[in-house]
């Protein structure tokens, strides 16, 4: 059984490491959309909608006022004020997996060591359309080699259970976020749902969250908004989807169960979340509006993941 500061840091280290990728992938989704031509602009600018899927636009507006492409990049990939800062997850990551070296494989310890290492060669300063492409795909790539390296080397103990909530509870959350700001701020009033500008929206969305060839073989047709909805919330066999982070969720708050001997709040939680979705379609979504649906996931997820700390990580 593994001391709660061992798990909490396995937890908050998969959390982090997650949350730089997705991270890295909102700015990628902000960097396609402001390519497109002046006449698709919203209502909200692409960079601004990057901060608001985050979930720190009232922060970024305080101290920049304006979400021009530079104060965005350097607010969501560099700035140490910010601790959600692509930057910072490398850095709190880091300490996390120092505090716990014991407990990562040589694989796990060096991928986030050479991640944070690599960062360092990274600045605002040198952001060119062509070096953010670069530095996004880095941030990706790190972040991919650091989960493969936990999938293909990690025992499966309760230390692997942790290290797995901490990723499935985070990518819900992003997954969630970025649905959310796509429907009610990118589309300006007005323009038609299915129209051009929304399909060049959708499969920016769907591109960054590399979901765009998972849709075409899942629904074999044209790109529609439910469907893409659809794919991102209710599919279990997309791996970025709502449904599939609910039910990896639950399978390893079980696994914990049976390790530990006794079931709590939290597993309670993760089976309710995990059959609600598992009982719901996408008309039904859509019926209680798909900014309210995502809002109660967004809330539950993150209640979720309050009722694990509290179990188990305090």
């Amino acid at each position: 059984m593994l001391l709660s500061r061992v798990a909490a840091d396995l937890f908050w280290l998969a959390r982090y490491a997650e949350r730089a990728e997705n991270t890295a992938r909102i700015l990628d989704v902000a960097t396609r959309l402001s390519a497109l031509p002046s006449t698709y602009g919203g209502q909200t600018n692409e960079w601004e909608s990057a901060v608001l899927a985050t979930g720190s636009g009232d922060v970024f507006m305080e101290r920049y006022g304006e979400p021009t492409r530079r104060n965005v990049i350097e607010w969501l990939a560099f700035s140490p004020e910010n601790p959600s800062s692509i930057r910072s997850c490398f850095d709190v990551g880091r300490r996390s997996a120092r505090a716990v070296r014991t407990a990562l494989t040589r694989d796990m310890w060096e991928a986030i060591n050479g991640a944070w290492l690599e960062m360092r060669r990274f600045s605002i300063e040198s952001m060119s359309p062509r070096q953010l492409a670069e530095f996004l795909a880095f941030v990706i790539e790190a972040s991919l080699r650091f989960d493969g390296s936990a999938y293909r080397t990690m025992l499966r103990t309760d230390a692997h259970a942790f290290f797995r909530l901490g990723t499935f509870i985070e990518r819900a959350d992003a997954t969630a976020r970025i649905l959310d700001v796509k429907y009610h701020v990118l589309l300006p009033e007005g323009d038609a749902v299915g129209g051009g500008l929304d399909y060049f929206q959708w499969s920016s969305i769907l591109r960054g969250a590399s979901a765009l060839t998972a849709y075409q073989w899942v629904f074999r047709e044209a790109l529609r908004p439910w469907r893409v909805a659809e794919l991102l919330i209710l599919r279990p066999e997309l791996p970025r989807s709502i449904a599939s982070c609910t039910d990896n969720t639950s399978r390893f708050l079980d696994q914990l169960a049976g390790d530990y001997g006794r079931h709590g709040p939290s597993q309670r939680m993760a089976r309710a979340m995990h059959a609600r979705l598992a009982n719901t379609t996408v008309d039904a979504i859509y019926h209680e509006g798909l900014h309210e649906f995502l809002t109660r996931a967004i809330a539950e997820n993150n209640a979720l993941g309050g009722a694990i700390e509290a179990q188990y990580l305090r």
